[in-house]
């Protein structure tokens, strides 16, 4: 089995739910967040989400398009993102490490070759925003032979094509886009996201991550409820820019948030 797979088994046994940071590599600096990797394992993360730095981030709020131009000028690449999860394996092989970002930068690279490397350092999946999954059949060849799960995103305006589709692809889990518009916006409709939530699960028995307007513990455990893991990234993200340049103060705020959700989603589920 694969670390994904191996992450939502054992959760699935205490009872837990999937704790998924997401921070985008490099803000503000490599080695930050390397640190901030090991710190959200220990602060309850499950999965860690590992945003690769693009000069054109359609899918993403504000928050994390200013985190990406941070670490874009900061000198990191796609190449600089495979380093740190290399430098993060020697010292933790168990927690599961996902790369979100856009398609440009790995095409640069070649699929091939992206896939080849992104295994040998220990990368579990990648999701891939712009690239929809009737385009994706190149690509998915190239992860599926070196063990990496293509992971897909699923809107409110999704239709059941759509999810059809999707399911028959996608391994890991499915990342659910919990509202209309981008990263960091609106508040959530539990309702909605509920009843999109079982249909989805109609087709599939891949794990669901629920993302997008996950700002603090109440929501993180009311997402708990609904669904398999809970994504949280522009609140860290915001520790990230709201600590001014003190970076310890914003390893320690995005430990406080991570430790608070962990503790409020375990409230909910385990019995």
């Amino acid at each position: 089995m694969s670390r994904l797979d191996n992450c939502f088994k054992a959760l699935k046994e205490t009872q837990q739910k999937a704790l998924v940071p997401f921070i985008t590599a490099g803000d503000p600096n490599a080695d930050f967040t390397l640190s901030c990797m090991h710190n959200m394992v220990k602060a309850g993360a499950s999965i860690i989400e590992l945003g690769v730095p693009f000069s054109d981030p359609m899918a993403d709020g504000p928050v994390i398009q200013k985190a990406s131009e941070r670490a874009l000028a900061a000198g990191m690449s796609l190449k600089g993102v495979l380093d740190i999860v290399a430098r993060f394996r020697q010292t933790d092989q168990l927690t599961p490490v996902v790369l979100m970002g856009y398609l440009n930068p790995i095409e640069f690279m070649g699929y091939e070759a992206f896939a080849k490397k992104a295994a040998e350092v220990g990368v579990d999946g990648v999701l891939t925003v712009d690239i929809p999954p009737e385009e994706s059949a190149e690509l998915i060849s190239a992860y599926d032979t070196y063990g990496i799960a293509p992971i897909f995103l699923l809107a409110p305006t999704s239709h059941e094509k759509r999810i059809k589709k999707v399911a028959a692809l996608a391994k890991g889990y499915i990342y659910y886009v919990s509202l209309k518009g981008v990263t960091g916006a609106a508040s959530l409709e539990l309702d909605s996201v509920t009843d999109k939530v079982k249909e989805i699960k109609q087709f599939t028995d891949l794990p669901l991550a629920i993302g997008f307007g996950v700002k603090n513990a109440e929501i993180a455990a009311n997402i708990a409820k609904i669904g398999d893991a809970v994504v949280v990234g522009s609140a860290l993200i915001n520790c990230i820019s709201g600590a001014n340049g003190d970076e310890d103060q914003a390893q320690t705020s995005i430990s406080k948030l991570l430790s608070d959700m962990r503790v409020a989603m375990d409230a909910v589920t385990k019995t």
